[in-house]
């Protein structure tokens, strides 16, 4: 019974998902999305007592999206730098990803900020005890000069929220590991927290990019 109250809602959830993809939420009405589903309003309000509460749903699955592939990343077995490295970019596209699928959903993404906001307070505290656990891993190892991790984590997590929009709205679209911002980002976080008792640390393929270019 539970599965199958559980597929319901998942059903519910990504027929709300596609049809404010399509039309916009505005436009978009309990009814419509009781038709859609091939479910009676009865059964809609049993799940969800108004569309606010299936918007919160939908933001909420397309969050964990974001945030089961961050824990892959988390959890694998790399050295510190290099899994926070590639828990940047993880990051960037992955969010990118979640808002370009959703059509005109994005631009009531973008409006409607604070409700958003709302629905993430779980997700990012999830975020930030990730970040912690790979600074701490970083520490553990000597790779990391930090004297607060649980700080640190807080502050690198706004800073990649605050590359969220302009990454999604294509100011940094196409970045990679050989796009001059990657490299400036990179460099700024890694100056930053990477011990270096005399060169400033710039990560291993990044280094033999740029000489290849010089060297050329």
């Amino acid at each position: 019974m539970a599965t199958a109250m559980a597929k319901t809602r998942d059903r519910l959830i990504e027929v709300a998902r596609l049809l404010f993809a399509k039309i916009g939420v505005e436009n978009t009405t309990m009814n419509d999305i009781a038709v859609a589903s091939n479910k009676g309003r009865r059964t809609l309000y049993t799940y969800f007592k108004s569309k606010t509460d299936i918007y919160h749903a939908v933001i909420e699955s397309e969050l964990k999206i974001l945030y089961d592939s961050l824990e892959t990343v988390a959890k694998k077995n790399i050295p510190a730098d290099e899994k926070l490295l590639e828990f940047i970019r993880i990051r960037l596209e992955s969010i990118k990803d979640v808002v370009v699928r959703n059509g005109t959903l994005k631009g009531y993404f973008f409006r409607d900020i604070w409700r958003v906001e709302n629905a993430r307070k779980g997700f990012d505290l999830q975020e930030i005890n990730y970040i912690r656990m790979i600074l701490n891993e970083g520490i553990n190892a000597g790779i990391f000069d930090i004297d607060d991790s649980a700080s640190m984590a807080v502050i690198l997590h706004h800073a990649f929220k605050g590359l969220e929009v302009p990454y999604i709205r294509g100011i940094m679209r196409g970045l990679s590991i050989s796009d001059t911002k990657t490299n400036i980002i990179i460099k700024l976080l890694f100056n930053g927290i990477k011990k270096r008792p005399s060169d400033s640390f710039i990560p291993h393929d990044i280094y033999i990019s740029e000489h290849k270019h010089i060297n050329t």
